[in-house]
């Protein structure tokens, strides 16, 4: 009599056994939460340094137990107020700079990488006057400072993104410099997989999409380098910077001319004074384009790069004056400022010999040293940033 009993009883935990599998299965084995706009999340994809299953389950477990204690802690907040929550990344390239001696300390989170009004104190304007342009005002009239910045809210302008749409995924960037490495490469579909992708100067992309895909979210440039580029690279098919509803633009304060054209720029009115005086922001912007769609590199943030970063020995030379990181160097160091997860593509490699100046170029041409910059300073920048795992640099 006792034998059927205990035949139920084995059937009863063998089915309870087989529940809690696939239960605690479907548990740990679901996807983070996929972040806007993201169909295939390359940064993910690669997982860094975090590619053998072992160590990436850990990583899955541990953010996952850590979301939970998260989402009880918050229980009693305002649901509709995200910025008092925390977000959540547990492969950002933050972590890898604290356990890291050499970049620890020159990484400086906290310091503003855009300017707004509410930095525009006579505190700011003393330690900045002297100081010259693009790390300062000096040679810049008070009234042009003022009534740029001024434009500049807080809401719109102190973040590169809205974080409370990343709160539990990472915030995945590509900066696309515009190096002959790329011509050949296939990217494409890699570079538009980020959720942001940062393009900068002469950005062509008709004809060269499946090696520099599509997509772009920010273009960085100085207004002389913009204008440059589009009479040096108009041949190319360079006719126009990208234009777009979702596109923001990074204004590098390198002179006077950038405070100028961004005051009109978000005024929607022609240039009333200067270099550039009746020009039309519009034509380069679009006819629609607002205030949101601008952002203004803080002169300190520069200075910091500059310090930290990209102190060349330029800087002691008779061109000592004309220095300054090159415009994707800025820009790649603007996206380890703002992004989780940084990958940069068509930037300076150790065999940058074997390739044209720009992708775009039907024949080779040598890359060009100028004064200016310190291009195999942020070719070693680069290198060591990689090589340490804080970004991927694409390299053949």
């Amino acid at each position: 009599m006792g034998s059927p009993r205990r035949k139920r009883l084995c059937l009863w935990f063998l089915i309870g056994l087989a529940l809690s599998v696939i239960f605690l299965g479907h548990y740990y084995t679901a996807d983070s939460p996929v972040c806007p706009g993201t169909v295939a999340r390359t940064c993910q994809q690669e997982r860094w340094d975090l590619e053998e299953a072992g160590i990436l389950q850990d990583v899955r477990n541990r953010d996952l137990t850590r979301r939970t204690i998260m989402k009880r802690g918050n229980s009693t907040q305002d649901a509709s107020n995200p910025k008092e929550k925390a977000r959540s990344c547990p492969w950002s390239l933050k972590s890898k700079v604290k356990h890291n001696p050499t970049f620890e300390k020159q990484f400086d989170f906290d310091i503003p990488v855009f300017m707004w009004e509410q930095h525009f104190t006579p505190e700011t304007w003393g330690r900045l006057k002297d100081r010259s342009v693009p790390y300062g005002w000096r040679d810049v009239p008070y009234p042009v400072i003022a009534s740029t910045v001024q434009l500049l809210s807080e809401s719109v302008h102190s973040q590169l993104v809205d974080e409370a749409r990343f709160l539990n995924c990472c915030i995945c960037c590509a900066v696309v410099g515009n190096g002959g490495i790329l011509n050949g490469s296939r990217q494409g579909k890699k570079i538009d997989a980020h959720d942001f992708v940062f393009r900068l100067n002469g950005a062509v992309i008709k004809g060269f999409e499946e090696d520099v895909g599509t997509k772009t979210s920010f273009y960085g440039f100085t207004v002389n380098t913009m204008k440059n580029s589009l009479v040096a690279y108009a041949e190319y098919g360079f006719t126009q910077i990208p234009q777009g509803k979702d596109i923001q633009y990074i204004f590098i304060p390198s002179n006077i001319r950038d405070y100028i054209m961004l005051r009109s720029a978000i005024l929607g009115s022609p240039v009333p004074e200067g270099y550039d005086k009746g020009d039309s922001p519009q034509k380069y912007f679009g006819s629609e384009a607002s205030a949101g769609k601008f952002k203004l590199l803080h002169p300190e943030f520069m200075h910091y790069l500059k310090e930290r970063f990209l102190k060349s020995e330029i800087i002691n030379s008779q061109f000592g004056h004309l220095y300054m990181p090159s415009t994707g160097a800025l820009m790649l160091l603007t996206a380890l400022h703002t992004c989780d997860q940084v990958s940069a593509y068509g930037f300076i490699t150790e065999n940058y010999r074997l390739f044209s100046d720009h992708y775009y170029e039907q024949e080779k041409k040598p890359l060009v040293f100028y004064a200016n910059h310190d291009m195999l300073l942020e070719a070693e920048l680069w290198k060591s940033l990689h090589r340490v795992g804080i970004m991927k640099l694409y390299q053949r």
